[in-house]
């Protein structure tokens, strides 16, 4: 028998939905898409499961079968594919359709956005420190911080584990003893934002993360789910790319 012919890169493009097959036609004689590294050209044939194809540099998940959900986690429910002791996991707020693994972690007692995945691809972009994908988290802490106690999250404070700080923190809304912070942070070390707020006097009462990226949802409710779009893949691989070269330009620079 003979095995059917590859399917021509213009089907592979339109068939993860970031364009039409006309639409990726320009693409290609535009000189906008690669294929493992070479610039494509009209009549290009590909095997999804084989090929890496970029479009403008940023790489195109094309694999058949790539599955990818946004989650809004509610507090107690444990982040991990299965749990010893029996608990809700995050596995079990969406369909068991194929094996998916949670990108990063949230605490237990935490809530808000998680990618479920199995594009390993992606998911080594968004939890590797070396791309530096943000994170961004309101928290409910204790008492109302002082400009500086705020200051102090993105200076750097010391923990046992090394220094860490927030690319960004702000006081967004407080009550009578209490206050809410917004912290978008680069990292992704174990329970950072809580152990950040602590070393500053002011211990997280709840913590809710509101982005992964460009990534963000307001009207998934607790335990809510939903596919992203090809546009929200690519944004997602596009953020790493960006991170990555940040990095890369801050690692190049000779001391001052």
């Amino acid at each position: 028998m003979t095995a059917p012919p590859t399917p021509r890169l213009q089907k592979v493009l339109a068939a993860t939905g970031l364009a039409s097959r006309r639409v990726a036609e320009q693409w290609i004689a535009a000189g906008r898409v690669t294929v493992d590294g070479r610039r494509a050209v009209l009549g290009d044939r590909v095997d999804p499961e084989q090929a890496r194809i970029e479009v403008d540099g940023v790489p195109v998940p094309v694999k058949p079968g790539l599955v990818y959900y946004l989650v809004n986690k509610p507090a107690g429910v444990v982040t991990t594919a299965d749990d010893p002791q029996g608990r809700s996991t995050v596995i079990d707020l969406v369909p068991d359709e194929v094996r998916l693994f949670p990108v990063g972690r949230l605490d237990l007692d935490s809530e808000g956005l998680l990618l479920l995945t199995n594009d390993g691809e992606l998911a080594n972009l968004l939890t590797h420190p070396r791309y530096g994908v943000t994170k961004t988290y309101v928290v409910l802490v204790e008492g109302v911080p002082t400009p500086a106690a705020v200051r102090a999250l993105t200076d750097g404070v010391e923990l046992e584990d090394g220094p860490a700080r927030a690319l960004v923190a702000r006081l967004v809304g407080w009550e009578e003893g209490r206050s809410h912070l917004e912290l978008v942070m680069g990292q992704g070390r174990k329970r950072v934002v809580r152990r950040m707020c602590d070393a500053i006097g002011h211990p997280v009462l709840r913590l809710f993360r509101t982005a992964v990226g460009p990534l963000t949802d307001r009207t998934l409710a607790a335990g809510e789910y939903r596919r992203l779009t090809a546009d929200e893949v690519r944004a997602l691989y596009q953020a790493a790319g960006r991170s990555h070269q940040s990095w890369h330009n801050l690692s190049s620079r000779p001391d001052e």
